[in-house]
């Protein structure tokens, strides 16, 4: 396992949800962003994309955790992506992929900017909800997700 996400960029599989992330990028055709000083990864077109994984039975509401400590200059980095990709997970299973544009995500990044604006210059892990993901382009499903 390790062998095959070294040839995605992932030096180690059982950190960071590297077997999670490996899995999209696999299915997505993309790779690991080259010290993932930007966003996560590149297609081969070199076009960025944010990856996200959210597991489901973790949460009693669950939402896509963004950054420990998003500030501007991330919040930039994640306006500027050609798109997210957010992988819904039971467990270890993947059950959904769903496909986010910047401008999808646009009004949670402004309440994100006022708030950083208003604080002491970042916040910590703000959310993405839920009902927010299934607005965007279904790209995966498992046929027994149904509910997620």
């Amino acid at each position: 396992m390790q062998q095959l996400a070294q040839e995605y960029g992932i030096n180690d599989i059982f950190q960071d949800n590297g077997g999670k992330t490996l899995q999209l990028l696999i299915l997505l055709g993309l790779r690991i962003s080259p010290g993932r000083e930007g966003n996560d990864a590149l297609d081969a077109e070199g076009k960025e994309y944010e990856l996200k994984t959210v597991n489901v039975l973790n949460r009693k509401n669950p939402g896509v955790t963004t950054h420990h400590h998003l500030n501007e200059d991330i919040l930039d980095k994640y306006r500027q992506v050609e798109a997210w990709y957010i992988g819904i997970y039971e467990g270890i299973l993947l059950k959904k992929i769903y496909k986010l544009l910047p401008q999808q995500l646009e009004p949670e990044f402004q309440k994100w900017e006022r708030k950083i604006k208003q604080g002491s210059g970042a916040i910590n892990n703000p959310k993405i909800p839920m009902k927010l993901v299934k607005q965007g382009e279904l790209v995966y499903s498992d046929t027994q997700a149904d509910d997620l």
